[in-house]
This record gives structure tokens, C-alpha cells and sequence, in this order.
């Protein structure tokens, strides 16, 4: 019998530490960078963004938003047999996040052994982990595996950057993903381009205990909104083609939550109605690999997302890297 892999539960974590435009603006001010609420609103569509505390780790946002998955779907961590973490600010240069988040779910429910790795693909990353993990199952090697997008992205914002200090925020979203005898994660496409590197990249390098080059998150934003909103749009144009469904069969789409710009004029682009689209970066900001599986949660625990439901995913990100995913609920 065909083995397929269906998403059966979600959950989600946000920081405490809510900053709004404002709050940032006054943060702001003191690097002398001069900035307003209706410039960030106007240019980006966002209204507020959430900061991990001082000491609060990706590990830490990823372990709230996993828990919140599994009692979700009525699962134990020893239900699960693979973790996927997808992730550009991973708590250490190595171990992997993924595995610093499989020791901290054993402290809460028992030891248990899996797989457990990290996935660096930036903001399509959730899209690159969700493909590894139907792969895996499909092919008979895992049977249920938990897939997280987790950022810390404001240890890596430059605060005298006026544009790029605005746009990013923190948080953590996760699924679990498991075998089925029903289609579930349809078809998935990803995609790369290193030539574009530049125009989005933390160029920096940790040698001999120094930080060589600059450690801190740079963007070309013309360059990456036109890269970004031409492969968003054929990302989803190859995902429909290998499922072959059509534009106006989906439900909703979960867009990589960058720019209320971007998705406008993906919406455009692709021809599908903006009130399809899942946004949610007005309290959320660009929390990188963890946009997607937020701004699900927010809509499968705001009753939009229902079972039978088609749903496309589309991430974009550094590298450069994007992806999409077409999903049946």
C-alpha cells in the first residue's frame, strides 16, 4: 500500500518581549538611526515583532513550540523518531540545535533516541526540513517526525542598520508530520542560487576565538524584493504543475512572511485572490525559517485552515534559496 505524509498538528511560540514599532523607534534612537512607525509600516507592512530575552536561545523557542505540536496531536517525544530543525541562529556552532532540542525534550518526557539534525536553508528553511521529513517517510525510514523553524534573528540585526533593523523578529513554529494511508504533503520543490549570495548573507566568520568580516545580517533590499517575488512565483507555478492541481483549487496560501509588498505582488503575479493569502508579519516581523509554520499555527488555531483544505507553502531566503510545498488537510 502507498505510504504518504500528512501534517497532523501544530504549534507555535513567540518571545515574551513584544516590541512595537514605536518601542523599536525609541530603541533606535539612541544608535542615532531616525526612523518612524509610518516608515516601517508603509515600506514593510509591519506593526510589531517579537525579541527573545537576554539568554533565551533558539533551542529554548524551539522546545515551547514542539511541546505545543505534540500535545497537539495527543504525541510523546517517544512517538517521534526524527527531528528536523530548520534554523540561520542555532545556539552553538555545533551540536545542532535539533540536537540541543532532543535533550531538553527529555527532561520533560523521558530519554528516547532519533535522529536529529539541523537544516540551513534561512527563511525557505521550513520548507527544506518539511521535504527532508516526507522523504524519510515515504521511503519507510521514519514514521513520525516533528519539523521546526526556529530564530533568533535579533542576535544578528545590526541596530544602526536603519532598514534591515526593522524588518526581523524571533519566534518558533513546529509540526508533526506522520506516515498515512491518505495524501497529505502533496508534492514539495526546492530550489537554490549561490551566485546571488551577496545580497543577503551574514558575512562573518568565527577563526582562532575572533570574528573575521562582519557578523551582522546584510540585505540589498531592491535586489532581494525582485529575486524574491520572481522565484516565489514560479516556486508555486512548479509545486501546482507536480500536483496537478490548479490556482483556483487552493485555499490558502502560507507565504515566507518578509514583506506585505512581496506577497502582494506574488498575490499579482500568481493571480490569486491577496485574501488567500495567510499573513501574519504585522505582529510577527520576518522570523526567517519560522514564518511559515507560525503563520500556520495561527491560522489552524484561528479556524481559517480546515481538513480538506488545499494549502501552498512559499518560502524565499538567503543563499539564495526558496521553495513551496502543496499540502492537502
Amino acid at each position: 500500500m502507498q505510504k504518504y505524509a500528512r501534517v497532523i498538528a501544530s504549534g507555535s511560540f513567540l518571545p515574551k518581549k513584544r516590541l512595537t514599532n514605536q518601542d523599536l523607534v525609541e530603541i533606535l534612537s539612541k544608535h542615532q538611526v531616525d526612523t518612524s512607525d509610518d516608515w516601517i509600516v508603509q515600506r514593510s507592512g509591519i506593526r510589531a515583532r517579537h525579541f527573545a530575552e537576554e539568554g533565551e536561545l533558539c533551542s529554548d523557542l524551539a522546545l515551547q513550540a514542539s511541546v505545543k505540536a505534540l500535545e497537539s496531536a495527543n504525541l510523546t517525544a517517544q512517538d517521534i523518531d526524527m527531528i528536523v530543525l530548520a534554523t540561520s541562529t542555532p545556539d552553538f556552532i555545533f551540536p545542532s540545535t535539533a540536537c540541543l532540542l532532543q535533550g531538553k525534550l527529555q527532561k520533560k518526557y523521558g530519554a528516547w533516541l532519533c535522529p536529529a539534525f539541523d537544516v540551513q536553508a534561512v527563511c525557505s528553511g521550513f520548507i527544506y526540513a518539511l521535504s527532508i521529513a516526507k522523504a524519510f517517510i515515504v521511503s519507510g525510514q521514519a514514521q513520525c517526525a516533528l519539523v521546526v523553524g526556529s530564530e533568533v534573528f535579533s542576535h544578528i540585526i545590526d541596530l544602526k542598520d536603519r532598514t534591515a533593523s526593522v524588518l526581523f523578529g524571533d519566534g518558533a513554529g513546529a509540526v508533526i508530520v506522520q506516515a498515512s494511508e491518505e495524501p497529505g504533503i502533496l508534492s514539495t520543490f526546492c530550489q537554490s542560487d549561490g551566485s546571488v549570495a551577496p545580497i543577503l548573507w551574514v558575512p562573518g566568520q568565527l577563526h582562532g576565538g575572533q570574528i573575521y568580516g562582519d557578523p551582522f545580517l546584510r540585505m540589498d533590499g531592491p535586489a532581494v524584493f525582485k529575486y524574491a517575488v520572481k522565484v516565489l512565483a514560479e516556486a508555486a507555478e512548479k509545486v501546482l504543475q507536480k500536483s496537478g492541481i490548479t490556482k483556483e483549487q487552493i485555499d490558502w496560501v502560507i507565504p515566507h512572511q518578509a514583506n506585505i509588498r512581496i506577497i502582494q505582488s506574488v498575490a499579482h503575479k500568481l493571480n490569486i485572490p491577496f485574501e488567500k493569502m495567510i499573513v501574519t508579519l504585522h505582529e510577527h516581523a520576518n522570523t526567517s525559517a519560522a514564518s511559515i509554520p507560525l503563520a500556520w499555527d495561527v491560522a489552524i488555531k484561528g479556524g481559517q485552515i480546515k481538513p480538506g483544505h488545499y494549502v501552498l507553502l512559499e518560502g524565499v531566503g538567503g543563499g539564495f534559496t526558496w521553495g513551496s510545498a502543496l499540502l492537502k488537510m
